[in-house]
């Protein structure tokens, strides 16, 4: 039992956040140490209580207690993401739907979003492409900024748009947000003003040496050959004859970014900062891609 003796909310945080940093979990999918993971669990537990705001001194009560333990002691034995187990991740500052089939958002892009790529776009996008959309947060996220767009999350993996879907529903956004299955662009048509992409980019060996919270994730989503360039360098390929004469394509590679700027030094990448982290993610017009396409 992790939280004998537990009677308020600071009883129940220093616990869990001992419990978890004595089993040396990785922090990563929504939070980055454990007293943020500890909290995230019981707010959210309590939120879905419809609770008052909890304060360090609020009494707990047993059955709430009780639910936060025998979570805890999942996230310790099963090293899953805490998102999967709450089946619920943030981004953007929108509440999704997550569970084992989709990766658990936690791209840069959030930032982009939220200023509605201030700087990359001189007007606000009719139709955006959401490529590798997985649960489609981004795409998602997108279409929240920007009301009066059309938005596609193009997929692979069937699952993982069973679970777009979820989210799509849940926001009401079935009549501007379609979702494709495809292969990359192979099933998509039309152009777009904006492309964005989070695509598997982790090559085997940086694969292998990942925490176990990454592995509970799909495989689908992160691994990729050559070294992580295999899927990048395809959207690179293909990507100029889906965007109009001043679309622009946002591909995010994470690390892998340096051996893709070295694999395709033709290309004039515009490599992203951010204010509040993240990194690896290029910006490149359509004009660029056209006449540098191969």
């Amino acid at each position: 039992m992790l939280l004998i003796g537990v009677i308020n909310t600071q009883d129940c945080l220093e616990k869990m956040t001992a419990a978890f940093d004595g089993a040396k979990l990785f922090f990563g999918h929504g939070t980055d140490n454990s007293w943020d993971e500890a909290c995230w669990l019981l707010e959210t537990l309590a939120r879905r209580r419809a609770m008052a705001p909890l304060q360090l001194d609020s009494v707990l009560p047993a059955d709430l207690v009780a639910e936060v333990e025998q979570l805890a002691t999942l996230r310790i034995e099963t090293r899953k993401p805490l998102a999967y187990l709450l089946h619920e991740a943030w981004f953007c500052g929108l509440p999704f739907y997550v569970d084992e089939r989709v990766l658990v958002p936690r791209s840069p892009f959030a930032e982009l979003i939220n200023n509605r790529f201030e700087t990359l776009l001189s007007s606000a996008p009719r139709r955006i492409l959401d490529l590798c959309a997985g649960g489609g947060c981004i795409g998602i996220a997108c279409a929240m900024r920007f009301p009066e767009s059309e938005v596609v999350l193009a997929d692979l993996s069937a699952d993982a748009l069973a679970v777009a879907r979820v989210n799509v529903e849940k926001y009401g956004l079935g009549a501007r947000v379609q979702l494709v299955e495809s292969d990359l662009f192979a099933a998509v048509t039309g152009k777009f003003d904006l492309i964005v992409s989070n695509p598997p980019y982790v090559g085997a060996e940086e694969y292998a040496e990942l925490p176990s919270e990454y592995l509970r994730e799909p495989q689908l989503g992160l691994l990729t050959g050559n070294e992580g360039l295999e899927i990048p360098l395809r959207i690179l390929a293909q990507a100029a004859q889906f965007l109009t004469d001043n679309g622009l394509l946002l591909l995010e590679t994470g690390a892998t970014w340096p051996l893709l700027d070295e694999a395709r030094a033709d290309l004039p990448f515009l490599w992203l900062d951010f204010e509040f982290g993240g990194d690896g993610i290029c910006a490149l017009q359509a004009r660029d891609l056209r006449t540098q396409s191969r």
